[in-house]
């Protein structure tokens, strides 16, 4: 059997959880068969129509069509809107003669499924979350394969290969770069670091928590980055930014391996991507997991801290008393910190995006047996 030319259509969008690994598999995809044809689907409202063309591959856009929540005219509406969908997503796969169709889950997802299962493409479903969505439940009942990032996610006929993420942090040695990226971010390249983060849009609960627990954070020579989130900054009453000793807030921080490089120790919520990409760098961490939705980030961390890598507490029960009681004294204990390191990275994985693309290669030959 020899590889026929691949054209390849992924399909998920929305928010960074579900675009940062589809795009880690298309940059796999590429880096194997650089002549492979690769669009991706997404809707007009996500963060995909951004960060799509940022990374040299081409959108094509479908409506969303999200299932409502309780009875009323939007569930009435919806066989409609998702007929109309699943056309759109046909005509993509028939424009760009897709013979492997990947998904990653999200309103978009499904139609393309639907869209693919109708053309008899062969599907590769990736589920990012210990709890899988609506979507991936949908296409793995007659995907080809279904790829998991948590061994814990049930679907039907889940393989475990990790979450796909960019190269410089599945790459990064921490140790190596931690110096330069102290400096990078202006910080003191010898005291214990703390980096804090709620992901791009924050968490104020957490922020909060953290305001409140400085003067202890810097009375225990602990220099703490906080990645406030995009508008979620911590002002003065009179408005300016606040500082204090050994801290220093930034709103964002555009390459996450420079502040997986300078932490000790990391404070976040428990989200798929955070979870897998600190498990294949070896950071330590504390996770508050988010509590709305449906729990599913208290299951992403589940496998992580039973394995000693990382701690875990309720959002209702982080406050600065709990920083000063159980973070402080973690963070003044090196060798703990190691054994975290250690049971962190030995679970983590580094290579899920090439294990994707051997998947997809693998399909693209099956179909032209």
């Amino acid at each position: 059997m020899t590889q026929r030319p691949l054209s390849l259509v992924l399909a998920g969008g929305g928010t960074a959880g579900h675009i940062s690994p589809l795009l880690a598999v298309a940059g796999a995809v590429r880096d194997a068969v650089p002549e492979a044809r690769i669009k991706v689907v997404g809707t007009a409202a996500g963060m995909e129509t951004r960060l799509v063309p940022a990374a040299g591959f081409e959108l094509a856009v479908i409506d969303r069509v999200p299932m409502p929540r309780k009875p009323g005219g939007d569930l009435i509406r919806l066989p409609g809107r998702l007929l109309r969908a699943v056309k759109q997503a046909g005509e993509i796969l028939d424009e760009a003669a897709a013979n492997v169709v990947v998904g990653v889950g999200g309103y978009v997802s499904t139609p393309v499924y639907l869209a693919a299962r109708r053309r008899k493409l062969p599907i590769i479903v990736h589920e990012a979350n210990a709890r899988p969505g609506l979507a991936n439940r949908v296409g793995a009942r007659f995907a080809d394969v279904v790829g998991t990032a948590f061994a814990e996610t049930k679907l039907p006929g889940a393989q475990l290969v990790g979450m796909p993420m960019r190269r410089e942090i599945s790459g990064l040695d921490r140790a190596h770069e931690r110096a330069g990226a102290r400096e990078a971010l202006g910080l003191d390249p010898d005291r214990p670091t703390l980096v804090v983060t709620g992901g791009s849009s924050g968490a104020a609960s957490i922020n909060r928590a953290v305001e409140e627990a400085l003067p202890a954070l810097a009375a225990a020579g602990i220099q703490t980055l906080h990645i406030t989130g995009r508008g979620k900054q911590l002002l003065t009453s009179d408005g300016g930014l606040l500082t204090a000793p050994s801290y220093r807030q930034m709103e964002y921080v555009d390459g996450m391996e420079q502040a997986y490089a300078a932490a000790d120790l990391l404070l976040a919520r428990s989200g798929a991507g955070t979870v897998c990409e600190i498990s294949a760098v070896g950071l330590p961490a504390v996770l508050v997991p988010l509590p709305h939705g449906n729990g599913e980030q208290a299951l992403n961390a589940a496998g992580l801290v039973a394995s000693g890598g990382a701690l875990v507490v309720s959002d209702s029960l982080f406050t600065a008393q709990w920083i000063s009681d159980r973070l402080i004294p973690l963070l003044a204990n090196p060798a703990a910190l190691d054994a975290m390191s250690a049971a962190s990275a030995a679970s983590g994985i580094r290579d899920a995006d090439r294990r994707m693309a051997e998947f997809i290669l693998a399909a693209n030959v099956r179909s032209h047996a």
